[in-house]
């Protein structure tokens, strides 16, 4: 599996125990990245939902990538240091406001269509959220990538 590069397919409304969304899809990707192993195309800490997920919860983007490469966390581990960064706990509606703001995102016309192209679905206005729509844009990249495995 080493050197194997994967396409992280932990959604960005899936949730650990302190709830944020984003924060395990997040913690996947700097760890994939760590060892090589992010598939081409993603980021290892993007500006969109992974920056939104790094101010939503008020860490220091360096800081949180350092702690990720350098000591490899467990899931639980790296939640611990979260509230740790935040004196222990992290306010609930601030939270909440970053769950809103990751399930109410929604993506420009031209990346939209451009996703639904490539997926193979047309553009009927029935798809419009970035969680669903990268979702579909992870499930074709893991496909694609399993052909040319």
């Amino acid at each position: 599996m080493a050197g194997q590069k994967m396409v992280p397919l932990i959604s960005s409304d899936v949730k650990g125990p302190l709830g944020a969304m984003h924060l395990p899809r997040l913690w996947q990707k700097v760890l994939l990245s760590s060892k090589g192993m992010l598939h081409e195309g993603y980021d290892e800490c993007g500006r969109g939902f992974d920056q939104m997920t790094l101010d939503g919860l008020g860490l220091d983007r360096e800081q949180t990538i350092g702690y990720l490469k350098t000591e490899f966390p467990t899931y639980p581990q790296f939640e611990q240091w979260v509230r740790q960064q935040k004196g222990g706990q992290i306010d609930p509606t601030a939270i909440e406001r970053h769950n809103a703001a990751i399930a109410g995102y929604i993506h420009d016309d031209s990346t939209r269509q451009s996703i639904l192209s490539v997926v193979g679905l047309p553009d009927d206005g029935s798809i419009k959220d970035a969680v669903t729509l990268n979702k579909l844009e992870d499930f074709h990249e893991f496909h694609a990538s399993l052909r040319q495995a």
